[in-house]
């Protein structure tokens, strides 16, 4: 017979810390934890303590010591908006994004309700073409049908008569890979914030001439307000959805001139597309490039709830808060992770596309004229560097307001609010993520936690039926 140590050293090494986790003493305190991070997948280890005390008399009204913690450590969310890293926090965080684009849209969240009337719009602006790629074309149309299309200088042909459907492997794949202007392609991602921001202010001059008013004139009666969000095409180019809206010169509580409609915005957001042009640092080996955005552009009137032309509203919002949540390994343009040698490009799981960008971000990145770029350090990404999600600074709440909001709704509203009370916070940190055990423990409550979600909206559901 084996002793009970044998035993247990011919168990799994999940099935061992799972033995061990629930004799601790403290289990159930560490299962409450779990449970408040909802089953977050990485979270982060704390330890510390926290004092609020009354400034004049110095009587302490809380204290918190992590001492009195399983391994005396405290877990919180890790927060990661990426699905494939952490399932629970990215569904979190894509509610927030939901409510802080919606509220823009429709008010709420101290924005005021009269914002839905104001000139919106739905935008994508894309990436210029870099070289002919596959594309999806259905319906039975083929995706290059060109009879005397001919070869190009490297001998491969430029037609192809294949009818490609979204799952094909060759969409967004270029039709000959040494045509491909893969250093033009790395620059433009790596220039994607300029490129918006020339746009906004080219929006600025054009509808300042349109309206035959000064620029400084305009934007003393006018405001634009956008959010945006960043997302990768099959040709592993980024491409922008944005929400604009036209206010007066204090945001949203202010309402914009009865010129400002949104036909004007409308036919305006085209020039100002159109005319960016931004040049490149100078490189002996790239020369300079000019880089614009592409020609295809879309342009939709937003509607607030029901009825009328254009998008609604709930739509746009639960679109941009899907999409902020992928990753790039979602979406096969990239890693979730940076790069450090060349040899992680070779192992990276991508196509052959994806790792030409980013073997192109490498080598560009050690030129030392393009050094300020950071492109080595953004090949995982191939060579785009802004956030997924921005916006501009009234549009409406922030995620820091979202989060706050909710911590004192989970504290039931018990949050203490005395001018004369002070905060003493000593935190450090020691660690993130779980023991193997643990792991499959927060797995299985993040899971309720999808689970009672469904439940409850199924519920919403039947009840909005009746």
């Amino acid at each position: 017979m084996l002793d009970r140590a044998a035993r247990l050293r011919q168990l799994s090494e999940v099935d061992q810390d799972l033995i061990r986790l629930v004799q601790d003493p403290r289990f159930s305190r560490w299962v409450e934890q779990i449970t408040a991070t909802g089953g977050c997948a990485h979270p982060i280890h704390l330890t510390g303590s926290t004092t609020t005390r009354d400034a004049e008399t110095g009587e302490i009204f809380h204290h918190y010591d992590t001492r009195d913690e399983p391994g005396e450590r405290l877990l919180i969310r890790c927060r990661n908006r990426r699905e494939t890293v952490c399932a629970p926090c990215s569904r979190l965080h894509a509610g927030d994004t939901f409510h802080l684009v919606r509220a823009g849209l429709v008010g709420g969240k101290t924005v005021p309700p009269d914002v839905r009337e104001r000139p919106r719009l739905f935008l994508t602006l894309t990436a210029p073409s870099f070289g002919p790629v596959h594309h999806v074309t259905g319906d039975g149309q083929r995706c290059r049908p060109r009879r005397d299309a001919g070869r190009c200088d490297h001998g491969r042909p430029l037609a192809c008569p294949t009818v490609h459907d979204s799952g094909d492997r060759l969409v967004g794949q270029p039709l000959c890979p040494d045509c491909y202007d893969y250093p033009a392609h790395v620059l433009w991602h790596a220039h994607a914030g300029r490129l918006w921001k020339a746009f906004t202010d080219n929006l600025y001059n054009h509808l300042a001439a349109r309206v035959g008013r000064t620029r400084t004139g305009l934007r003393r009666s006018l405001r634009i307000s956008y959010a945006k969000v960043a997302e990768y095409q099959k040709r592993a180019a980024v491409h922008v959805h944005a929400v604009v809206r036209l206010d007066g010169t204090r945001g949203p509580d202010d309402p914009p001139p009865a010129w400002a409609t949104a036909d004007v915005l409308t036919a305006v957001v085209r020039t100002a597309a159109a005319a960016v042009r931004l040049r490149t640092p100078y490189s002996a080996a790239l020369r300079e490039h000019e880089l614009c955005w592409g020609t295809e552009l879309d342009a939709r009137p937003l509607r607030a709830f029901g009825g009328g032309e254009g998008l609604a509203d709930d739509a746009v919002a639960a679109y941009v808060a899907k999409y902020v949540t992928k990753g790039a390994t979602d979406t096969g343009v990239g890693l979730d992770h940076q790069i450090t040698s060349p040899d992680d490009i070779a192992a990276a799981p991508v196509s052959a596309h994806v790792r030409a960008l980013m073997h192109a971000c490498w080598r560009l990145g050690g030129l030392a004229e393009l050094e300020p770029l950071r492109l080595r350090a953004w090949a995982h990404t191939l060579g785009y560097r802004g956030h997924i999600l921005t916006k501009s600074r009234v549009y409406s709440t922030t995620y820091t307001a979202l989060r706050a909001e909710r911590a004192d709704h989970q504290s039931g509203g018990t949050q203490l609010a005395d001018t004369n009370l002070i905060t003493d916070a000593h935190w450090r940190y020691v660690g993130s993520g779980h023991t193997p055990g643990a792991a499959l423990l927060a797995a299985g409550i993040a899971e309720d936690h999808a689970r009672n979600r469904e439940i409850a909206r199924e519920e919403c559901r039947s009840e909005v039926g009746r």
